[in-house]
C-alpha cells in the first residue's frame, strides 16, 4: 500500500468546483496583484481568528519578518526562540537584523520552556517567538507572565498551528496567533489551510503593527509611488486569496477530523510508542502528528521499514537550529540543549491529513508495531 505523508489530492477533489470557480473569477477580472478577494481573506481571516486585524503576505516567512520589523524590533536586539523548529523561524529574526537565542523546549509537548526561557534574558531582550509545533500550543501562560514582568513582545509562529486553541488562565478559549502582539502564519500547501503554492498571513490587535506591516509588504508605501521606509515586495496573489477563502469556510470540520485520525492513531499506538499529548488547556491542530521512540536506533529503523512499505514519513527536524552550520557563529555546541537534540534524535512523523482512512491507519500502525 502506497500513502503519502500529506495527500494534497483528496482534499481538492471534495471542493474542486468551488476552487475553480473563485480562479474563474480572477482570470476574467485580471486583478492578479492586491484584488479585492485579497482585502475579503483577510477580513475573514481575522475574524475567524478573532483578530481586529490581518495583513496577508507571500510566505509565512515573510509574515514573521514583517511582524518583527513591524513591532520594532532592531539591529541587535534579542529574541528568544527554539531551537526545534523550521529554520524560516530564525531566518526572520537574523533578516530583521536580530540576534536568535535559544532556549530548550519540554518532553511532553516540544515547545519552549518557560523556565529555560526566562534564564535566557538579558538587557538585549525585546521579544520572545515561541513555535507552536506540530500544532500543540505553546505555554502561553508563563509565556504571557514572562513578557509582562520584562515588558516584552510575543510574536507567535503559527505555520502549523492554525485552528489550534489555547485557554488561557481567565477561562477564555482563544486561537494561537492572538495571544501575543502579532501572530504570523504560512499557507504552504501542506498546511493545514494551505494555498496552492506559497503565502502567509499576520494576525494584530495593535493599530501601528498593522499599518507598518501594510506598508512593509509594499515596499514601504502607505500611498502608491511614495515611500515612508525600505520594505518588501511581498504580497499574497488575489489568486491565492481566492482559493484560501474557499478552502477557510472548510477548515473547521478538517481540523475535527485531523483530531480523529490523531484519535485513532493514539488508541492503535499508545503503549507501543509515546503518541502526542494535548494539554486540558490546549486543542490541537495535528499539522503533522509525531510520535517519540526510545531512542535513535529504534527510530531510524521503523523509519526505513515504513518507507520500504510504501508509508511516506518525514524526520522534522533532524539537526536542531543551534547545531546548524548556518548558526556556528552563534557558539553553541552539541549537548547545549538536551531536549531539542532528543526530539530531532527519536521523533518521526507520520502520515497525516484528513481524509487518511481508517485502513490506511491500521497498516501504517501494523507496520510500526512489527519493526519495534
Amino acid at each position: 500500500m502506497k500513502i503519502q505523508l500529506v495527500d494534497l489530492s483528496a482534499g481538492y477533489h471534495e471542493i474542486r468546483d468551488e476552487i475553480e470557480t473563485a480562479v474563474r473569477k480572477i482570470l476574467d477580472k485580471t486583478n492578479f496583484v492586491l484584488g479585492e478577494e485579497v482585502d475579503q481573506f483577510e477580513k475573514e481571516f481575522a475574524a475567524f481568528c478573532g483578530s481586529k486585524y490581518a495583513v496577508s503576505v507571500a510566505s509565512g516567512t515573510d509574515a514573521l519578518k514583517i511582524a518583527l520589523l513591524a513591532a520594532g524590533i532592531e539591529n541587535g536586539d534579542e529574541v528568544i526562540t527554539t531551537p526545534s523548529t523550521f529554520v524560516a523561524t530564525t531566518e526572520a529574526i537574523v533578516q530583521s537584523k536580530a540576534v536568535p537565542v535559544f532556549a530548550d523546549g519540554l518532553l511532553d509537548t516540544y515547545n519552549l520552556n518557560p523556565n529555560e526561557v526566562e534564564k535566557k534574558l538579558t538587557k538585549k531582550t525585546k521579544a520572545i517567538l515561541p513555535v507552536h509545533l506540530y500544532g500543540h500550543p505553546s505555554a502561553m501562560d508563563e509565556i504571557i507572565r514572562i513578557s509582562q514582568k520584562y515588558n516584552l513582545q510575543i510574536i507567535e509562529d503559527c505555520a502549523q498551528s492554525f485552528t489550534a486553541q489555547y485557554k488561557n488562565s481567565d477561562g477564555k478559549w482563544r486561537y494561537t496567533g492572538t495571544l501575543g502582539v502579532a501572530g504570523c502564519f504560512s499557507f504552504f500547501p501542506a498546511k493545514n489551510l494551505g494555498a496552492f503554492g506559497d503565502g502567509g498571513m499576520l494576525v494584530t490587535d495593535d493599530e501601528k503593527l498593522y499599518d507598518n506591516a501594510k506598508a512593509l509588504r509594499s515596499h514601504g508605501s502607505h500611498v502608491r509611488y511614495y515611500h515612508d521606509f525600505d520594505g518588501f515586495n511581498s504580497r499574497l496573489d488575489t489568486i491565492q486569496a481566492a482559493i484560501l477563502s474557499v478552502k477557510l469556510k472548510h477548515i473547521t470540520r478538517w481540523t475535527k477530523m485531523r483530531n480523529d485520525v490523531a484519535r485513532k492513531y493514539n488508541e492503535l499506538l499508545g503503549g507501543s510508542v509515546i503518541v502526542p499529548v494535548s494539554k486540558e488547556n490546549c486543542r490541537h491542530s495535528f499539522n503533522y502528528y509525531n510520535i517519540r521512540f526510545a531512542n535513535k536506533h529504534s527510530r531510524d529503523k521503523v523509519q526505513k521499514a515504513l518507507l520500504d512499505n510504501g508509508v511516506a514519513c518525514q524526520i522534522y527536524y533532524p539537526l536542531p537550529l543551534h547545531l546548524q552550520k548556518a548558526y556556528v557563529h552563534l557558539g553553541y555546541k552539541k549537548g547545549d540543549f538536551p531536549v531539542a537534540e532528543k526530539i530531532s534524535d527519536e521523533t518521526l512523523a507520520l502520515p497525516m491529513y484528513p481524509e487518511l482512512s481508517d485502513e490506511q491507519i491500521r497498516y501504517i500502525v501494523k507496520v510500526v508495531k512489527s519493526n519495534l
